[in-house]
């Protein structure tokens, strides 16, 4: 507001009422134009103005397609979100919901802002009950809901490729009629990206119950293993491997001294298992391969020449180590076979 305007405002009003009233310069007034001028924006477009809400987290249920899994959040993998709630006092960004009715216990349904949710329910459960959930409410149809939950995470690193991976496969079905063209235009991505996230949402049960979790699979490890998954006598011998780790990390197991809860471990196996049933490459003259045990203080070098084996092997070596390596290289021999 200008000084200008405010004393044509003192001037219009002087004549009201019959009184005189002087140039002296009135705050009300100024509040009055203030208020005029912000109407007039929001009635023009110009303003786009949005009511947030504080609420109780428990009126709050996530949305079925909601593109993360709740159920593996902890506050480990939220500590970041919650550290910051608690520096701020509050939470500074409101989560997207939209109300829902016919639920007893719910009043909202959370479209973006899982983590959020979390942190806050996480936070009164925990002696800071003062913490309430930040909201801005939506009109918005599940399409719409779902591209703006995908906006919103699509470079967040806490958002597995896998999540993401399942949440693209349950919604080209849903929104877009099986079709990825009119999907991938409808996100702004090439269809190319798509696909290959379609792919790894497609993997076989026992492959994703091979690793640690669904969250440590990437896009680029589905893209490893789907030479081998094209074709049936690799694919099966694939499953098989799958299958084998996890009984294997079931049991604590470990081989070369890494655990088979490691994820690039897990990757090597059943890359090597798809290798030996996939069409053979013309063989080199001469390949080489070293087992070490976890100290390195003893070897076994595998030469393979042509279609012989030569195993090189230290005659002193404690036979309790020999006897490790040797399983490890018969391993990789039933492999092969």
């Amino acid at each position: 507001m200008t000084k200008k305007h405010d004393a044509i405002f003192d001037a219009v009003l002087s004549g009201i009422g019959g009184e005189e009233r002087t140039p002296k310069k009135d705050r009300s007034a100024g509040r009055f134009l203030k208020r005029g001028n912000a109407i007039g924006d929001k009635l023009s477009g110009d303003v786009d103005e949005k009511t947030l809400h504080w609420v109780d987290p428990e009126r709050c249920r996530m949305w079925d397609r909601h593109n993360r899994n709740y159920a593996l959040l902890t506050a480990e993998n939220c500590s970041d979100l919650i550290e910051g709630i608690q520096q701020q006092g509050r939470q500074e960004f409101p989560a997207i919901v939209r109300r829902i009715s016919g639920d007893a216990d719910a009043e909202y349904e959370v479209i973006c802002g899982a983590r959020r949710h979390f942190a806050i329910s996480w936070l009164r459960a925990n002696n800071y009950p003062q913490y309430k959930y930040l909201v801005e409410v939506r009109d918005i149809s599940d399409e719409e809901a779902f591209r703006l939950a995908d906006i919103e995470n699509r470079d967040r690193a806490d958002i597995s490729d896998f999540e993401r991976a399942c949440d693209y496969a349950a919604a080209v079905k849903l929104y877009y009629g099986g079709k990825q063209k009119t999907m991938a235009q409808r996100l702004q991505v090439s269809e190319a990206w798509l696909s290959r996230y379609l792919f790894l949402a497609k993997l076989p049960d026992e492959i994703v119950a091979a690793f640690p979790s669904s969250n440590d699979i990437k896009e680029l490890h589905a893209r490893t293993l789907k030479p081998f998954l094209a074709q049936p006598k690799a694919r099966e011998v694939v499953v098989d491997r799958a299958i084998w780790l996890a009984s294997m990390r079931a049991a604590g197991a470990t081989s070369d001294g890494m655990p088979w809860n490691d994820t690039a471990k897990v990757v090597q196996e059943l890359k090597r298992a798809g290798q030996g049933h996939a069409p053979k490459r013309k063989p080199r003259a001469s390949l080489k391969h070293v087992y070490s045990s976890t100290d390195g203080e003893v070897q076994i070098t595998r030469t393979d020449k042509g279609g012989q084996i030569v195993l090189e092997i230290d005659r002193n070596a404690p036979v309790g180590e020999l006897r490790k390596l040797l399983e490890n290289f018969l391993l990789d021999r039933s492999e092969n076979l």
